[in-house]
């Protein structure tokens, strides 16, 4: 099993908002100090899918990932997405990010163009070559309408600073295969699917459920990397309701909800998603009993 370059448990945090819809900076960096000094975070993922990406500005992400370099920097990994779907402004976000001091770059494969697989290889590419930061590719075809190809990863493998993949597939079989072929550390992008995919070879987690199950999550990847199966089985099962629960809607708009429920309100999210419902907090809520998280 590769050594994880990033830690084993990390979550890509939700991006704070005041009352205005303003970015909160010191919300961001009280979040990122409970989940990393609190909970037990190896490391966090900024302005990713639920850091509501597409709904920041360039200046915002910079702002954001200096609050929190600051803040956990000399204790935790800090990423920050940079993907989009041009190259060139991905390019400008990496070089922001290198140069604002990012530990790596989640870098979600180009979407809604729908490119061939010769484009998304030259995109990676061109991502890892702009900077010497490393790079953490994010395979997810439900949002990017695009699956990234078996060859396309083996020859992204081969590239120095391309070290890691976000798995949300939902396809282990195929994730066993590059696994098996190269030296890419691959982390579950689906909470629910963490427990399978150590099962075929990945090194732990980038999570949205995490906020609430982080220390459950990691005591889980822990007892199976030491051989203790049953244990780790018996975390998941336990977990399994908050795993599924907060995706009952978009992830980031439960995860303020349950924030908000738990006495860390983050504010609200940016159009066009909109805040939970009575129901969906109501349901929330349920799940992170069921999970013994309340």
């Amino acid at each position: 099993m590769p050594t994880p370059p990033f830690g084993r448990l990390l979550t890509a945090m939700v991006t704070p908002f005041a009352e205005d819809g303003a970015l909160d900076l010191d919300a961001a960096a009280a979040l990122a100090v409970h989940l990393v000094d609190e909970q037990g975070h190896d490391g966090l993922v900024l302005s990713g899918t639920t850091g509501e990406s597409p709904t920041t500005t360039d200046a915002e992400k910079a702002a954001l990932l200096r609050v929190v370099l600051d803040a956990v920097g000399d204790r935790a990994a800090v990423l920050t997405g940079v993907g989009t779907f041009s190259t060139a402004h991905t390019l400008e976000l990496a070089r922001q990010a290198a140069d604002g001091g990012a530990h790596g770059l989640l870098v979600v494969t180009p979407y809604y163009s729908r490119p061939p697989q010769a484009g998304v290889l030259a995109h990676f590419r061109a991502v890892a070559d702009a900077t010497d930061v490393p790079v953490m590719v994010y395979d997810h075809p439900g949002r990017a309408a695009l699956p990234l190809a078996r060859d396309t990863l083996l020859r992204l493998a081969e590239h120095p600073r391309v070290v890691a993949v976000k798995d949300a597939t939902g396809d282990p079989v195929a994730t066993s295969a590059v696994i098996a072929a190269t030296d890419l550390a691959y982390y579950s992008g689906d909470d629910p699917m963490t427990l399978p995919l150590l099962a075929v070879g990945a090194v732990g987690v980038v999570g949205t459920s995490t906020h609430f199950s982080g220390p459950g999550t990691k005591a889980m990847v822990e007892a199976y990397l030491a051989g203790d199966v049953a244990g780790a089985l018996a975390l998941h099962r336990r977990l399994l309701p908050i795993y599924t629960g907060v995706f009952a809607t978009q992830g980031v708009i439960l995860v303020k909800a349950g924030l908000a429920l738990r006495g860390r309100p983050v504010g609200g999210v940016r159009a066009p998603l909109v805040d939970a419902t009575a129901e969906e907090t109501a349901a929330l809520g349920r799940a992170l009993v069921a999970a013994g998280l309340a």
